[in-house]
């Protein structure tokens, strides 16, 4: 998305609605051009030429098709030789639960969806070099089958630069410890080496899957909006290459970019080898960026598409909750459909950034850093939990069933959902306590502190420890460049009392403020502990290039500390095989500990709780939320699945959604790692409904 910008009979009401299409189109296009070029790939290699002559849009007239085909012609879609409008939904099978996608295409194809339009991200897929993975939320094979299974088309997005709200638009992180440091998004030879290599695995298992080999993928997207970013034509030009390489002459490939001038100049492909589509704000007139899409794509071949209609908007941490209104929605896609254009609704349902896959933006510099939520609600006609019954989705299905060629299925009832009541929560562990800081195993050292890619912590927290001098008075501590979050906290190992670290505050990317760091009386010197957090690599713009961790040297009272410890802290990621690392297995452990002093119930301290609910029968196992209302910012874990962040403490999401297929008949065991401020009564609460109304202090309403 973009911020700031074998032939089959038709049935009576296809082909009267075809009719009515057609007479428009020939209305439009009397003397249009009915010739395309056969383009035949008969030597292509390893590497292909990134210049090389780009083929045809299609490879032969809707005419002379006599098997299944979706074309471009007359500045119409075809499909088997009918004229087709697009009336499609953004919605990302690896922000749905596997076990859930067919409710939620089911209730896509109940709004009058005749096409889902979906990206794929790299790093969901190729998690650490070369190894490739296409199971569980990763499984594209299964997603696209149910897709043509239940009747709908697809429009493909394999990048490799997604966007999408999603940590570094679906670059994988691993690529921040590379030398040299791949150029993304350019003809940089070391990164079109890692595209081949992708794409040369991806490609091919999408074949049988496209709409002429009998699957539902009409069309496959080059690049994602790239006209907002760069203006390297030898990079477009060799993703078509290769692109067709793997697919083949007859797949539509396109672009799409902002409807203005600028970001269609830099962003398309002139000629018929690529169609181009467009997007724009909802609420702006579409016709003449319609008019304006014409001239970048060839003659007779620009049916008027708004590839990301937005139903909805993103929102970040420290934001309220962002709204649209469902009638001035509605009546904006119909300003599109009435007449006979095509639009695709971003999102139809957004779903949940599960894990620590949630991305960022930035504002006019680097260091306007705003982070997403776990929520990918987007307030979409198909809220994060699968529910249909709201306002945004009753005025667009009402709209499309205006325009749609066939029937609308009946609506699909909401999943249930059930509250299970309080979870008492027990302190298993203080995060500190699982190092040993005069060991040298599981440790990196080094004189300035290392990014967390360089020493394999792609995703969560890096522990940061060094010791300074204890001379007396207050000292300031500077760290030019986090990313993204840091605690600080201090401690005197020649304390014989044992006294915990103390808390001294926390340094945030967005405000990079410097922190006095107490007196502290101790004989050797004072251990300084940073925990820094990484939460979300920037997803667009021109500050993609997001490396995590303490990326600069850090300085106290001006001079540059030395000899730092980097404690890499092992938590799983989404769609990862639990490890049983020393980590979670104490939070798992010991079950019945007691606490024993209120200041293990209010410390400011990093530990993990944990705590379990059972549910006595498997017609009970429902879909939840849990409310993390009291607490203060952490992650959490339901059997072993990482349901993401929460942050009620900045707002605006206070519970976390938990999908039914999370959870199972008798003992559920909830671990969360909190940072900073427990719930004194150590408890949180599932509940049976969304809550987005947590906030402290000013913020800003986040309303499209």
């Amino acid at each position: 998305m973009i911020i700031g910008v074998k032939k089959r009979n038709v049935n009576a009401a296809s082909a009267s609605s075809a009719s009515k299409l057609l007479a428009m189109a020939k209305k439009r296009s009397s003397k249009a051009t009915l010739l395309l070029i056969f383009i035949s790939f008969t030597a292509l290699y390893a590497f292909l030429p990134v210049l090389a002559p780009l083929p045809s849009l299609s490879s032969s007239s809707h005419h002379n098709k006599v098997n299944r085909n979706f074309e471009i012609s007359r500045d119409m879609f075809w499909k088997d030789s009918q004229p087709f409008q697009i009336i499609g939904g953004d919605l990302h099978y690896f922000r749905v639960h596997p076990q859930y996608w067919e409710d939620r295409l089911l209730k896509a194809k109940a709004l009058g969806l005749n096409t889902i339009q979906t990206y794929v991200p790299w790093n969901l897929h190729e998690p650490s070099p070369g190894r490739h993975v296409f199971e569980g939320f990763a499984d594209i094979e299964s997603f696209l089958k149910l897709c043509n299974k239940l009747g709908l088309l697809v429009m493909l997005r394999p990048g490799p630069y997604i966007c999408a709200e999603w940590d570094w638009g679906g670059f994988p992180a691993w690529f921040s410890s590379m030398s040299p440091s791949p150029k993304l998004r350019s003809s940089d030879p070391t990164f079109l080496h890692l595209v081949e290599r992708w794409w040369g695995n991806l490609l091919p298992k999408l074949v049988p899957l496209l709409y002429q080999n009998g699957g539902p993928i009409i069309m496959v997207q080059i690049e994602n909006e790239y006209g907002s970013y760069g203006n390297d034509k030898a990079y477009l030009q060799h993703l078509v290459v290769l692109a067709r390489s793997h697919l083949g002459p007859d797949i539509i490939l396109y672009t799409t970019d902002g409807g203005a001038r600028e970001n269609l100049e830099k962003g398309t492909i002139r000629g018929d080898a690529v169609y181009s589509a467009v997007d724009f704000s909802t609420g702006d007139d579409p016709w003449p960026i319609f008019e304006l899409q014409k001239k970048y794509n060839a003659p007779g071949k620009s049916p008027p598409l708004s590839a990301e209609f937005y139903t909805g908007w993103l929102t970040h941490w420290g934001e309220k909750i962002a709204k649209t209104d469902a009638d001035f929605t509605a009546a904006s896609l119909e300003k599109i459909l009435q007449k006979n254009g095509s639009a695709v609704l971003y999102m139809a349902h957004g779903g949940t950034n599960f894990g620590f896959y949630s991305g960022a933006n930035t504002g006019s510099a680097e260091a306007d850093y705003q982070p997403d939520l776990t929520s990918y609600d987007y307030d979409a006609p198909i809220r994060e939990d699968g529910d249909v019954d709201n306002s945004k989705y009753n005025a667009i299905r009402k709209v499309i069933a205006r325009y749609s060629s066939v029937p609308l299925p009946s609506v699909p009832s909401n999943i249930q959902k059930t509250a299970y009541g309080p979870i008492h929560l027990q302190r298993k562990t203080f995060l500190f306590d699982e190092f040993n800081f005069t060991s040298s195993t599981n440790v990196f050292e080094s004189e300035q502190p290392m990014s967390m890619e360089s020493v394999g912590q792609l995703f969560g927290f890096l522990l940061y420890v060094t010791q300074y001098k204890a001379n007396g008075g207050i000292k300031t501590l500077l760290i030019p460049k986090l990313h993204d979050r840091a605690q600080v906290f201090i401690s005197c190992p020649s304390d014989v009392t044992g006294a915990r670290p103390s808390y001294v505050g926390a340094i945030e990317r967005w405000s990079n403020n410097k922190l006095n760091l107490p007196n502290l009386k101790c004989h050797s010197n004072i251990n300084l502990l940073i925990l820094v957090e990484n939460m979300g690599r920037v997803n667009y713009g021109p500050y993609i290039f997001d490396g995590k961790g303490i990326l600069s040297s850090v300085y106290l009272d001006g001079e540059i500390l030395h000899r730092w410890k980097m404690f890499p802290i092992p938590l799983h990621n989404l769609n990862e095989v639990p490890t049983h690392n020393g980590i979670m297995q104490v939070a798992y452990s010991a079950r019945g500990k007691r606490l024993t002093s209120k200041y293990e119930n209010t410390s400011r301290e990093p530990a993990f709780y944990s705590g379990h609910f059972s549910i006595d029968k498997s017609s009970e196992v429902k879909d939840t939320y849990i409310s993390f209302n009291n607490w203060g910012k952490g992650i959490a874990f339901v059997n072993d699945f990482d349901i993401g962040r929460y942050w009620p403490l900045r707002g605006p999401q206070c519970n976390l959604y938990v999908p039914a297929p999370v959870l199972k008949q008798g003992n559920n065991y909830l671990v969360i790692l909190e940072l900073e401020s427990p719930d004194p009564e150590l408890v949180v609460h599932s509940v049976d409904e969304p809550d987005f109304t947590c906030s402290f202090g000013n913020m800003n309403l986040h309303q499209l």
